[in-house]
């Protein structure tokens, strides 16, 4: 592998890891000594010897934080920065500075998790309540989600949402509008064509095609691609009568100025909030977004904000609807979204907080007047403007001439969309000047001053109604406000800046600082997706560095990082296994077996690439029953696609039999996928790619330090052996090219976050990975040793080992005490903590991932803390206190309960705040108690509650 030589010196090898890992060297030998360990043999023995690597990783040395940032300077001072007015679907922006420093480059808001502990989410989950109103408001729809990944993804979850959905349609046909951006036409209709969808591309001018066999679902664009304006009131009622669905791929910021899908007939709406003050990042992260009509709010894949009350009856935010998730319904799912855009739907919702109705109305007409001011001169200059019609965008007709107008343009800094060889797209947004607009036209040949007439949006197409009038919307104009309004959010929650996040499958590690510094350089998030390649020499070696480097870490020959999700990255992995199949004449093999013990998205993924599932059950030692295996391996051998393994498994160890269930699923014609969720207790000591695997998807949200974000943004990178290389994804803003089927709008997805892993690794090394892996294994057998005794660890492996995470058996305590799982997670708010993954993969377990980033004494800390929440139970078991009076029941303790005037339960204010002696110092008291989940679904609300709801608890 070739790489680039950089002079390091012992100290810079071993500065950075020595940071990254927790304990120190001292508190190492001590975590051995607890487990009767001479030294790291058993731990590293406990990986088995027939899967276990030997040599060396084959990467560069490991650099000192210096060194990486210069070298970050250097690649993105190769990208070469234009003003990008190339459009499609990627719009320059202005990120207020305050939103900038107080979500984006705040730890507060990034190293937080996705919200399914409530209680200590308070905040976040107004800032994504926030982005639902908003979208809620402009498209016109009564109910929005919580982010989607990228619009062209959010228009194929729309196609699927109205296929499920449409009872009165026996059709499996949905017509996609010609006016849909290109990316978003091959996006879909691969999604689309794996579950068996037709999905008919067609310019609607002369009205809906005939389609014999009927229609389900109808997508259209506004504006268009082209940057039209059409009043779609006619062809979405043509399409009702026909009994079909509606979605409408919209622009939020034209829905300021022109009439919301919603009160043309809608029944979807979809889109990308990217020009909500979210950078351009070479294509992504960017939340995309779903509204719906009343009656669709089930079927909405991705996450829901609801409003519930909490037990003291205090409006309480929460995750709504949570049953129709796919972490629940696995192959019965609809969608296999799991991550989504969080941070950047925090971003974009905090971007119409800051502005209010009148700000975005302003962005909006700055925009359309740009264009409009373009689309005159260029009129008056004998340019043929082809629409009268349009937001921001202007199509021009220069026969023969488009090439050489948009290399003009790029001489004069400007980059433009070359449409084909007769036409020309021009952008405008919030970042358009006259100088922007001179540059344009003199690329157009045109330099005097005439101007045409016209160029209005149309009086029918004008919106009248209101949008963003609740209170939040109104209360931050100064910046002192925003910023008190960012903090109190940030500070109703617990994020990793707080306390350690021990959730199992997880993987909540450091997200280091320096990782994160080059992320909002413009020389990396200024380059719009669809730059030309000459422009984008620095992004691309970045991220052909990265790959080469996760191929090498994996064991795999290929990596594309296109997938902007581990959901997506799977999907990317199964189409690649069914293209696979297909080139070489079998495409009856459509059966993918999946272990009863995998992650949820396994099966949903392998459902939305046209495969059946076929579940294998688990053995009592955690592992995959064998015998289970070959009785399916012998039912369905002719039909087998692939199973879907976890390795080290779900249940935290790792199976000895790894081999010869690769080695039984290859003879048997299948391919074989080890999903990568638990990658960090395999880099330096396993690889995938050797011991079996012909592909895996990795998480480099997880393993590789990407932040959560509170629920996104995730990458989720797919790799692959040769065999399997000509299926990764294409790019589907080039859906000719070479490779399979496209995942993401653009062809690296979510860029703007690589350089954070690309910065993990080089800061690392070899070394430096393989001891952070050493570390994740020490610190999860070290929690299991420690709290065994009061919380039987579940599975171990033959060598009474686990892997880097442990399962916490609370079944007995429950059956003996009614003390639940989940009363324990409750409770250990109160200590400070975020609670374990709950109840899987095991129902009434508590799944603990403490990762190699967190010291000794933040593990004792958790400790101590389950032992204390240990001895209330037994206070129940021992009749001292009733179980629904007891502060396991009762938990969490908000300040608010404590400090009442009058104390009436059966322990006192001083165990219920600080039930050991070092949270007098630092304490965390969650803004709300134990919050009524039943409550929220019963009564969904998903947009902002009025003031009043808050002041009346």
């Amino acid at each position: 592998m070739s790489t680039t030589p950089v002079p390091t010196t012992r100290a810079a090898e071993h500065a950075f890891a020595d940071r990254h890992i927790g304990p120190r060297p001292a508190d190492t030998r001590a975590m051995l000594d607890a487990l009767g360990h001479a030294d790291w043999s058993r731990i590293v023995g406990s990986v088995p010897a027939g899967i276990r690597h030997e040599r060396p990783l084959e990467l560069p040395p490991a650099r000192s934080e210096a060194e990486v940032l210069a070298r970050l300077r250097e690649l993105a001072a190769r990208n070469v920065q234009r003003v990008q007015m190339i459009g499609q679907g990627y719009y320059d922006t202005h990120t207020p500075q305050v939103i900038q420093r107080g979500v984006l480059e705040s730890p507060a808001w990034y190293t937080a998790y996705t919200p399914y502990q409530p209680e200590i989410s308070q905040g976040r989950l107004e800032g994504l309540l926030n982005f639902q109103t908003a979208v809620a408001d402009l498209t016109g729809l009564p109910v929005a989600n919580a982010s989607l990944l990228d619009e062209a993804t959010a228009v194929a979850e729309a196609v699927l949402l109205m296929q499920r959905a449409n009872k009165a349609s026996t059709a499996a046909t949905v017509v996609l509008d010609a006016e849909l951006h290109p990316q978003t036409l091959a996006v879909t209709r691969a999604r689309a064509e794996a579950v068996g969808i037709s999905a008919v591309v067609a310019d609607l001018d002369g009205g809906l095609p005939h389609l014999p066999d009927g229609l389900t679902g109808l997508v259209l664009q506004q504006p268009g691609t082209s940057g039209r304006l059409r009043d779609h009131a006619p062809l979405i009622a043509r399409a009702k009568e026909l009994g079909a669905l509606v979605a409408v791929a919209a622009d939020l910021l034209a829905l300021t100025l022109i009439t919301p899908p919603g009160e043309q007939g809608a029944d979807v709406a979809v889109g990308s909030a990217q020009r909500f003050g979210v950078p351009l990042f070479f294509g992504g992260p960017h939340a995309a977004f779903m509204a719906v009509r009343a009656g669709l709010e089930r079927q909405l894949p991705g996450r829901l904000v609801g409003v519930s009350k909490d037990s003291a009856g205090r409006t309480a935010l929460r995750l709504a609807l949570q049953p129709r998730e796919q972490h629940i319904r696995r192959e019965k799912a609809t969608s296999n979204i799991c991550t989504a855009q969080a941070l950047l739907a925090v971003v974009a919702g905090m971007y119409a907080v800051h502005h209010g109705p009148e700000g975005l109305r302003a962005v909006a007409r700055h925009a359309h007047g740009a264009a409009r001011a373009l689309a005159r001169r260029l009129a008056g200059g004998g340019v043929d403007v082809v629409h009268e019609d349009f937001f921001d965008t202007v199509t021009v007709r220069v026969p023969g001439r488009a090439a050489v107008v948009v290399a003009e343009a790029e001489r004069r800094g400007v980059n433009l969309r070359l449409v084909d060889a007769d036409h020309v797209g021009v952008s405008c947004d919030e970042t358009t000047t006259p100088d922007h607009l001179a540059a344009v036209l003199a690329a157009f040949g045109v330099d005097g001053d005439r101007t045409a007439g016209g160029f209005e949006i149309p009086a029918a197409l004008r919106r009248t109604s209101d949008f963003l009038t609740h209170p939040t919307f109104h209360a931050h104009r100064s910046e002192t406000q925003m910023t008190r309004y960012l903090r109190r959010l940030a500070d109703r929650d617990l994020a990793l800046d707080r306390t350690m996040i021990p959730l199992g499958s997880c993987t909540m590690k450091l997200n280091a600082a320096t990782e994160m510094r080059a992320m909002l350089w413009p020389g990396f998030a200024s380059i719009h997706p669809f730059a030309p390649d000459h422009q984008t020499a620095g992004w691309r070696e970045l991220i052909a560095e990265l790959e080469a480097w996760l191929a090498e870490v994996t064991g795999y020959d290929r990596v594309s990082v296109q997938p902007n999700a581990g959901s997506q990255g799977e999907l990317a992995g199964l189409l690649a296994i069914r293209g696979y199949h297909r080139s070489r004449g079998a495409a009856e093999r459509t059966v993918c077996l999946v272990p009863a013990s995998a992650h949820g998205t396994n099966a949903a993924s392998a459902v939305l690439a046209g495969m059946r599932v076929v579940t294998v059950r688990t053995a009592e030692d955690g592992s995959i029953d064998l015998s289970d295996l070959h009785t399916k391996l012998a039912e369905h051998g002719p039909r087998l696609a692939a199973i879907m393994l976890t390795y080290p498994s779900t249940h935290g160890v790792f199976d000895t039999e790894v081999r010869e269930v690769c080695e039984a699923v290859h003879a048997a014609g299948g391919q074989v996928y080890v999903d990568g969720a638990n990658l960090n207790a395999l880099i330096g000591l396993a690889q995938p790619g050797e011991f079996g695997g012909d592909v895996s998807h990795l998480n480099l949200h997880k393993t590789f330090c990407i932040p959560h974000g509170g629920g996104g943004p995730g990458v989720g990178p797919v790799a692959v052996r040769e065999h399997l290389a000509p299926f990764l994804p294409g790019d589907a803003a080039a859906p000719d090219g070479d490779g399979g089927l496209p995942v993401s709008a653009s062809r690296y997805g979510s860029a703007g976050v690589l350089m954070i892993s690309w910065a993990y690794i080089a800061l690392m090394g070899a070394d430096g990975l393989a001891a952070a892996t050493r570390n994740a294994l020490l610190a999860a057998n070290y929690v299991a040793r420690r709290l065994d005794a009061y919380f039987p660890v579940l599975y171990t492996g033959a060598d009474g080992l686990v892997a880097h995470e442990c399962i916490l058996d609370l079944r007995d305590l429950t059956k003996r005490s009614g003390v639940t799982a989940e009363d324990v997670a409750k409770r250990l708010i109160d200590y400070g903590f975020h609670a374990p993954t709950l109840s899987f993969p095991v129902a009434g377990t508590l799944m603990v991932e403490p990762t190699e980033s967190e010291d000794l004494a933040e593990l004792d800390r958790f400790v101590e803390a389950m032992a204390s929440i240990h001895g209330e139970i037994e206070q129940v078991l021992d009749g001292q206190v009733a179980l629904a009076e007891s502060p396991v029941r009762l938990a969490p303790h908000p300040a608010a309960d404590v400090a009442t005037d009058t104390w009436d339960r059966a322990y006192s204010r001083d165990q219920a705040a600080f039930p050991v002696p070092g949270l007098r110092q630092d304490k965390y008291f969650p803004p709300v108690s134990r919050i009524d989940n039943a409550y929220g679904d019963r009564n969904l609300m998903c947009s902002c509650p009025p003031a009043a709801a808050f002041e009346e608890a």
